[in-house]
């Protein structure tokens, strides 16, 4: 597993800031006064954070730096002028602290924040740094020469120094877990499907079994039984053989009931016999996104020791074309017994969900559930890869996690539901079909989902095709896997099961 920066924490007063090497972060508030520390290198550089600050195209809004390179009278390699801005919040600190990480240089980070903000907001900040920092190189055979992504993420070391350190450790404490759970999540959506098969990604969750977590494997004998069809349909063109993997934290107290989290675990997404365009293709890897997110939740709980009751639910299957693989036209019972057309066999994460939903709430009753997937390129074209659409039976739910997202920066927006877009999904010769055509595609494929709630459920459905994967680069995360999801689950967590 790819590792987070470890950070160290040392007081700020009596440091030697000449002597410290690598990158030196000092800041300056929102007036372009400098904080003590910033104070102390501008004396030993001359007056050179001064100018900086001086200068009219110096902005001090969140995530304005300014890098000094090999200046004199300091041992650093680069100092960093950063600022949070006017009245910092959250937001602000993800924001400074991501840009922080792409202004750095090769080596070693010491960051001065006594005088910059509370304890919580500097935690924040130097969690987005450590996010920002995340670097997968599992199969690098050679390191880059130049850069910050020359030195792997576990081996570069952040200094925090600040006014009282304990304080800071303790407020840091909290995103330990969740970087770990990050990091988690994104290495599993980074893999490729040659190494990342259903079986390797089963064994890498059985592993949560060592922090705590309680892991079951269901294969293809044992979902056949259980009436999962609709899910082994998906994958019957396939050598990799289709699981169902459980994860239960058992935090709380056991008369409650838990919260159970759902993810699509499509580990290779061709399209089937309605085989996609060889153009992206290979981007089809991050088609277990949702259980990706799952799987890094539940290592957060376990980590932290959530006192909460959590079940994990994930689906792993390959969608691939096959004398075997099921066809347009085909009709499926699904593990409710609702039976399904298949009109699009790229409709595929739906299915998949349809049995994980049912199975679920048949076997562990759930107070709520939560389902992620990578479902539908129409909600790319909705919100585009800013936001992710999510759908709710129930506005007091809806409620606590847009609270959650919106605390933690995962981004979304909500979508609706209702009995014109149920209606597309009508099959003439089953109960349903499983693609109600192009227009309000996201839509349909959430009353799809819908169908498979029982009455009285709280559920939320979270579409992250746009956001799973990124171009380039956000505030909290380099190009590639983005991790995006876990934060703000973890914080629902808190706030809904342990607050």
């Amino acid at each position: 597993m790819t590792d987070p920066a470890p950070i160290r924490f040392h007081k700020e007063e009596g440091r030697d800031l000449a002597g410290e090497k690598g990158n030196l972060v000092v800041f300056a508030d929102a007036a372009g006064k400098l904080t003590p520390g910033a104070q102390a290198v501008d004396r030993l550089t001359g007056g050179a954070l001064g100018r900086a600050v001086a200068d009219p195209d110096f902005k001090a809004k969140p995530g304005t730096t300014r890098t000094l390179r090999y200046p004199s009278g300091v041992a650093a390699g680069a100092v960093i002028l950063a600022t949070l801005g006017k009245d910092p919040d959250r937001a602000a600190a993800r924001k400074t602290g991501g840009a922080i990480a792409r202004a750095l240089v090769k080596g070693d980070v010491t960051l001065a924040t006594a005088g910059v903000a509370d304890d919580a907001l500097v935690a924040e900040l130097a969690h987005a740094l450590v996010l920002r920092l995340y670097d997968f190189r599992d199969y690098k055979t050679a390191q880059e020469e130049n850069g910050p992504e020359s030195t792997p993420p576990g081996k570069r070391k952040v200094h925090l120094l600040a006014a009282d350190p304990r304080a800071a450790r303790r407020a840091q404490a909290r995103f330990a877990a969740l970087a770990e759970g990050v990091f988690f999540t994104r290495d599993l959506v980074n893999e490729p499907a040659n190494r990342l098969t259903t079986d390797a990604f089963a064994k890498r969750l059985e592993a949560l079994g060592k922090l705590g977590v309680e892991v079951e494997v269901l294969g293809e004998a044992e979902l056949e039984k259980l009436g999962a069809r609709a899910l082994l349909a998906v994958g019957q063109g396939s050598d990799s053989e289709s699981r169902i993997v459980v994860m239960r934290w058992d935090g709380g107290r056991k008369k409650d009931a838990p919260l159970a989290l759902i993810g699509k675990g499509v580990v290779f997404d061709t399209g089937g016999i309605s085989m996609k365009p060889a153009s992206g293709m290979e981007e089809m890897t991050m088609d277990m996104g949702g259980a990706g997110v799952v799987s890094g939740v539940m290592r957060v709980l376990a980590l932290r020791k959530a006192k909460a009751n959590v079940v994990g639910v994930v689906g792993l299957v390959e969608n691939m074309p096959d004398a075997r693989a099921q066809r347009p036209g085909d009709i499926v019972r699904s593990m409710k017994g609702d039976t399904i057309e298949v009109i699009n066999t790229d409709a595929e994460g739906r299915m998949v969900l349809a049995d994980l939903l049912w199975y679920a709430q048949e076997r562990f009753k759930p107070a709520a559930m939560v389902d992620l997937a990578t479902l539908t390129g129409a909600m790319v074209i909705a919100l585009g890869h800013h936001r992710a659409g999510f759908f709710a039976t129930d506005d007091a739910f809806a409620a606590e996690y847009a609270a959650a997202a919106e605390a933690t920066g995962d981004e979304i927006w909500r979508m609706p539901l209702g009995k014109p877009y149920a209606e597309q999904i009508k099959s003439r010769l089953a109960d349903i079909k499983n693609t109600g055509g192009r227009s309000a595609g996201a839509i349909t494929a959430a009353e799809f989902l819908h169908r498979f709630v029982r009455d009285g459920v709280p559920w939320i459905h979270i579409d992250i095709a746009g956001v799973t994967l990124n171009s380039n680069g956000t505030d909290l995360a380099p190009k590639g896997a983005s991790g995006w999801g876990v934060a703000a689950l973890d914080e629902l967590v808190r706030a809904k099961l342990e607050g």
